[in-house]
């Protein structure tokens, strides 16, 4: 592997066996090296294999920015989101290692950030949420430093995106849509939703989806009415219901739902609330 690019003592940029160039980290890397200097890779601890090479750039940019102590500590934590959620999108390298190293000079100088939809973030993407309470665990034992559980927060919001194929204020705004949903599904349906069941996390997942679907204007579209008639007639409550959020998404982001999007936000309540706890709402 010869390098093309020195970028501190332990990282550097090397043109791999298909000329691409990819970022290696290890003890001591570059160290009396020189541009075009093989390297040895016995020595070398990590290498971000990188597909794009837009991603590559601005990766060896960041990690001439950043202590590697702090890639290392994001590294960890993009690997075991990656075992628990599946693939990942590879600018979650660039887009959760900054933000980590933001966040933790921020605490080191006083200056933690309130993170207001950490509420939502709890309901809405729980397995997320757990990753983000890892990954502060990960920073602590690997960085010295103790961040609050708003960074969880922020940490799970980066891990949705890296699922999502979106940005961060996309993301956000998928947030906010799935929580009218389930608050409109609450209310509609008189009920109290039990998180734990897998109907909530299914819906939740559904949903998801759902409002990323909505945000890029890409419908589901079926012709199938013989089923949308059939579920309308066995789950007339459910049905109801999601004619409701139809109107609700019409007056708010002028999206008009088709008749098959209809039909699984109907399926999806009507499992949900079979197993609900019932309120007093009215």
């Amino acid at each position: 592997m010869k390098i093309v690019k020195i970028l501190n003592n332990n990282v550097v940029v090397i043109l791999d066996e298909r000329q691409r160039e990819q970022v290696v980290m290890g003890r001591g890397l570059g160290f009396q090296k020189r541009p075009g200097d093989f390297l040895d890779g016995a020595r070398i601890e990590k290498v971000f294999a990188l597909q794009n090479d837009r991603l590559v750039a601005h990766l060896a940019e960041l990690l001439n920015q950043i202590p590697p102590e702090v890639m290392i500590a994001c590294d960890r934590i993009i690997e075991r989101a990656r075992a628990s959620l599946g693939p990942l999108q590879e600018n979650l390298y660039i887009t959760l290692t900054d933000h980590c190293h933001f966040a933790i000079e921020r605490q080191r100088q006083g200056l933690a950030l309130r993170n207001v939809l950490l509420w939502e973030i709890k309901r809405i993407y729980p397995k997320e949420f757990r990753l983000g309470l890892e990954a502060l665990e990960i920073i602590e034992k690997r960085l010295g430093v103790t961040l609050a559980e708003d960074e969880a927060g922020f940490i799970a919001l980066h891990l949705v995106t890296g699922q999502l194929k979106n940005e961060m204020p996309e993301v956000l705004h998928i947030t906010r849509v799935m929580q009218e949903i389930l608050q409109l599904v609450k209310y509609q349906m008189r009920m109290e939703y039990d998180e734990e069941t897998i109907s909530y996390q299914r819906f939740v997942t559904h949903l998801k989806f759902f409002a990323q679907r909505m945000l890029n204007r890409s419908a589901v579209v079926d012709d199938d009415v013989t089923l949308h008639a059939a579920v309308q007639e066995n789950y007339p409550q459910a049905w109801s219901c999601a004619l409701k959020i139809g109107e609700h998404l019409v007056q708010r982001y002028r999206c008009e739902l088709t008749g098959e999007e209809v039909m699984f936000l109907a399926i999806h309540i009507e499992r949900v609330r079979k197993e609900s706890r019932k309120t007093g709402i009215h």
